[in-house]
């Protein structure tokens, strides 16, 4: 069980209620919402089942963050999700849910989400599809600098891209929401109808545009004030995300019928912003677009590396001495970015970015899962209240409905894409010989030791 003790001090508590927001709000607007409206349209078979998708999507994510704050605030050190679940379940299950983000999900929707955003960034240079996977790498590789300089550096990045981002949001919203002239509601074609997948799939896509939240607890340890900051973070995050992405789903729905979003797939957004602004304001709004997919590039790779610090700090990793290193000057995890990196490099390179988004939306879901079931353990455990800096609201009905929107993801991404469920389940397993492997030569060093 970890505790204050515990609590490494090496990095610093620098980060405020401004640069937290950031981070959330950052991490959450990226490639979803600008590259999924087809695929859940598709799904869907209508504009406002589509819509409604988006936003019981938002209501089962903000859920999950009202439960998750609870638990956040009690426990705010380094690490988020791989110290909640170890706290709860026991050591075993917590490097099982660290393992995960660090071999699988952190990795895979960095690739994702770079490479989203490399199709964009190849668009508007005027580039072959053979340069998407060479853009991609640069700009992770580009941002991982700027967030080795020193944690302040990623969070002002945060902001500068978070506050930047806003400009094609508002544009897309304005434009479609009072420019627009379709029927937002009600729109269904024959050939979206006989396509659709099924309404549960349709949320499973919107999962993919929310996902990211909880990365901003993996920096509990650096928050100035995490028991206070880290809850209003979340909850203030998802709610603002929530509404943006239903104002500009109704945005599109207003501007674009649904055969021209049906037929452009991923690049609806791209599509629009030309037809509204012309090819110059078109590339503007598609530069915000990719600086926002920066954004959230930057607060996936500012937070994974935490991750792997906090584990390397515990020795659960082969090559801890190595990962846990921190830089005396910037007090930056460098070992642990370069190793998310090469990592992410790897999977841009072998793996389709749609497909990631899906399968890394499954794999973080099984232990939000078992974090949602959490709550319910603490409560039992501690019931006195004033051990919980943070209280969600509607206890339980709230962490009931996260409860469900867990299982019915997990449910869904099964008989949806079986194959790919498999091979990332068999490569969290395999965390369970590595760490044995890795107590045993630790186990070893010390017998020596004594001689």
């Amino acid at each position: 069980m970890m505790d204050k003790q515990q609590e490494d001090h090496e990095l610093k508590r620098s980060l405020g209620l401004g640069s937290a927001l950031s981070i959330v709000v950052g991490t959450l607007i990226g490639s979803g919402i600008f590259f999924k409206q087809g695929s859940v349209l598709d799904s869907a078979g209508s504009s406002t089942m589509a819509l409604l998708a988006w936003i019981l999507g938002g209501i089962i994510t903000l859920a999950g963050g009202l439960t998750v704050a609870e638990i956040g605030a009690q426990m705010p050190y380094t690490g988020g999700l791989y110290v909640y679940i170890e706290n709860i379940y026991g050591r075993l299950m917590g490097f099982m849910a660290g393992w995960m983000q660090v071999i699988v999900y952190g990795p895979a929707i960095i690739a994702s989400v770079a490479g989203f955003m490399s199709i964009l960034m190849a668009n508007f240079f005027g580039l072959g599809s053979q340069w998407r996977v060479p853009l991609a790498i640069i700009t992770v590789l580009i941002i991982t600098i700027i967030n080795i300089l020193q944690n302040q550096a990623g969070a002002w990045f945060a902001i500068i891209t978070t506050i930047a981002k806003m400009v094609p949001i508002a544009a897309i919203i304005i434009f479609g929401v009072f420019f627009g002239h379709q029927h937002a509601l009600g729109q269904t074609v024959a050939e979206v109808h006989q396509n659709a997948g099924n309404f549960g799939v349709a949320i499973l896509a919107t999962l993919f545009g929310y996902d990211g939240w909880i990365l901003v607890a993996s920096l509990g340890g650096e928050m100035k004030n995490p028991q206070k900051v880290l809850p209003k973070a979340i909850v203030l995050g998802i709610t603002f995300v929530l509404i943006v992405y239903t104002l500009i789903t109704y945005g599109v729905l207003r501007f674009l019928p649904v055969e021209t979003i049906h037929r452009l797939g991923e690049n609806t957004t791209s599509y629009m912003s030309k037809a509204a602004f012309g090819p110059i304001g078109g590339k503007l709004l598609d530069a915000g677009i990719i600086i926002s997919m920066m954004g959230t590039l930057n607060g996936k790779i500012m937070t994974f590396p935490r991750i792997v610090y906090a584990m390397a700090k515990r020795h659960d990793l082969p090559f801890s001495h190595i990962l846990g290193y921190v830089t005396p000057k910037s007090h930056e995890p460098v070992s642990a970015q370069l190793f998310i990196l090469i990592l992410a490099a790897i999977m841009m390179c072998f793996f389709d970015p749609d497909r990631l988004s899906d399968l890394c939306v499954f794999t973080v879901y099984i232990f939000y899962t078992l974090a949602f079931i959490g709550i319910f353990i603490l409560r039992k455990r501690h019931p006195d209240p004033a051990v919980r800096p943070f209280k969600t609201p509607l206890y339980p009905f709230v962490p009931i409905v996260a409860l469900a929107g867990g299982i019915f993801v997990l449910i869904s991404e099964v008989f949806n894409d079986t194959p790919g469920v498999l091979l990332f389940v068999v490569i969290v397993i395999v965390g369970l010989p590595v760490l044995a492997l890795v107590k045993w030569l630790d186990k070893r060093r010390v017998d020596k030791s004594k001689f």
